[in-house]
């Protein structure tokens, strides 16, 4: 018997037993060591969903994981016991998507944690052989864990396509934010400037390097940022975030979007942006960036620990993911470890609701 957490609807979350499938040819099984809540995940808890993929039957989130191995994987030299990453994302590496370099973007993906397909917030999970991603024996469950949304971070800022020492507007600093602003400091962009209405995260962004901080997009263009900034990283769930990135970008600069926004939906004025003649580019996912990502944690580049403010067991994410969606004081990164910190469990299964498979 396992036990998971269940989203049922917008604002309805459950932790209940239900039983785990049977494993399909190609696949393993894991005993998930740490599963972060992600802002995607949020959104499914706010909106119940994000566009097309929706929330029709009980659903199990969370694409950031890493986890044990059950058994011996001699085709990748691994055994037994062995703490491993799963990249979220199936690609057939046979389709025109795939073949332009597009694998994040393909129409039909299945995509671990994201409606129909059954996430990770459960004690063990079935995977793809073809999906993990092997770790160096430095790396811990919260390592593995960051490693995800530290690779849409990559991401996007190998979109932004940043200039030596060239100064940067970043709007959010959710754990998103955070690490695309310690991944433009390596890549040697200049000054960041940070736009974030809660005091926490602005401190945390202080602490990570941004020149200054803001609380609002007003403050910063009628001020320092009066006539904007050549590069704009907006990675906000406001539906604002798009217009304030425009207001922050300088004429014939460049805005790269990485935030998904509460309702799907963006308000901004468009004259704004056709007379700036921005350039503008989307952040969906991330490409094959795990490997960039294990490098910058296990080198201490990138310190994903100053993100991470609470770890819990499974029990914990209802009440984790209304404050998260509250954005209260004090929460950031929240992982849940659905096996006890050091693997042992710890939750008593007769506490919990039935739900079936």
């Amino acid at each position: 018997m396992n036990e998971a957490v269940f989203l049922h609807d917008a604002r309805d979350a459950k932790v209940a037993l239900f039983n785990l499938r049977e494993g399909r040819p190609g696949e393993t099984l894991l005993d998930v060591a740490a599963v972060g809540i992600c802002g995607s995940d949020l959104h499914y808890y706010k909106d119940g969903g994000i566009g097309s993929a929706s929330i029709h039957d009980p659903f199990i989130p969370g694409h950031e994981f890493g986890g044990r191995l059950t058994e011996d994987v001699p085709e990748l030299g691994l055994g037994r016991g062995a703490l491993v990453a799963i990249d979220p994302n199936s690609s057939c590496g046979r389709c025109e998507w795939c073949r332009e370099g597009h694998r994040n973007l393909r129409p039909h993906v299945e995509f671990i944690g994201a409606p129909p397909f059954d996430g990770a917030m459960t004690k063990q999970i079935w995977v793809p052989k073809s999906q993990i991603v092997p770790l160096p024996k430095s790396m811990d469950a919260l390592g593995a864990a960051m490693l995800e949304p530290l690779g849409v971070a990559i991401h996007a800022v190998d979109l932004a396509k940043p200039r030596l020492l060239e100064p940067v507007a970043l709007l959010g600093a959710g754990p998103i934010g955070l690490l695309i602003l310690q991944v433009l400091k390596i890549v040697g962009a200049g000054e960041v400037q940070v736009i974030e209405p809660l005091a926490h995260r602005r401190a945390v962004a202080l602490g990570l390097g941004a020149k200054e901080v803001f609380p609002t997009a007003d403050e910063f263009v009628s001020g320092l940022g009066k006539g904007g900034r050549p590069l704009v990283i907006e990675a906000t769930n406001s539906p604002f975030g798009f217009g304030d990135a425009v207001r922050a970008s300088r004429i014939g600069g460049r805005v790269v979007l990485a935030g998904i926004p509460d309702g799907d939906a963006y308000t901004l004025s468009a004259s704004d942006a056709r007379r700036r003649g921005l350039k503008i580019k989307f952040v969906r996912r991330m490409g094959d960036d795990y490997h960039r990502a294990i490098d910058l944690v296990t080198s201490g580049r990138v310190n994903v620990r100053a993100l991470v403010t609470h770890r819990e067991s499974l029990t914990a994410a209802p009440e984790l993911f209304e404050a998260l969606a509250q954005k209260r004081p004090g929460y950031l990164k929240a992982l849940l470890y659905p096996n006890g910190e050091n693997g042992a469990g710890g939750i008593d299964p007769s506490s919990l609701p039935f739900a079936p498979d």
